[in-house]
């Protein structure tokens, strides 16, 4: 990461309610199949494949938009880049999960003019410090299967495939080609005894 990209802290105080201006584009997607589940069990399929025209999803879309310290993430804390003019230029937010003791990003974010600077690696490098310091057993995330360079990324971070959910965002996800992926970072998996 350039140097001149400082992370810093965002505080709540400050930065509440500010909108994360999130467009995802994409000219290819995961499509989800699934077969139907019978008492011997079902098949599930998770494979990528180029989409007809390229997928936009927008924040106009959605009834509840991405934006800093909603008031569902009680304990969050969020950290970016600001540019001297006070515009926010790439940011992650964590809240912790008590009850599993895993540590949830609920948002990451960075503009179009700071891709492909690492700035994103050194944004979830600064989750993963988090989630060590609080002695956190995996960090979790969610993404959608039409955002396949995020889900690459991810992938590259070590996360792994962990869940997902057809119907998160409406009644025809699947068919939208927006379906909810749920991804796990783990700490010390091999010493965990659940």
């Amino acid at each position: 990461m350039d140097r001149n990209y400082e992370i810093i802290e965002l505080p709540k105080e400050n930065w509440k309610g500010v909108a994360i201006p999130l467009v995802t584009k994409s000219d290819s997607f995961y499509d989800l199949i699934i077969e139907p589940m019978d008492c011997s069990g079902c098949k599930i399929s998770l494979i990528r494949k180029r989409a007809e025209k390229e997928i936009v999803h927008t924040p106009e879309e959605y009834d509840f938009p991405d934006s800093l310290y909603q008031e569902h993430w009680e304990k969050a804390e969020a950290y970016g880049i600001v540019s001297d003019s006070g515009d926010l230029l790439a940011c992650i937010e964590v809240c912790p999960e008590e009850w599993s003791n895993r540590l949830m990003v609920t948002e990451l974010w960075v503009s179009d003019e700071l891709r492909n600077k690492g700035i994103g690696k050194s944004l979830m490098d600064k989750a993963k410090k988090i989630a060590m310091k609080q002695k956190r057993r995996a960090i979790i995330l969610e993404t959608q299967s039409c955002n396949v360079n995020a889900i690459g990324f991810y992938l590259h971070e070590g996360f792994e495939l962990i869940g997902f959910d057809t119907c998160c965002y409406t009644n025809n996800d699947i068919k939208r080609r927006e379906v909810r992926i749920n991804l796990g970072y783990f700490f010390n998996r091999e010493e965990q005894r659940w």
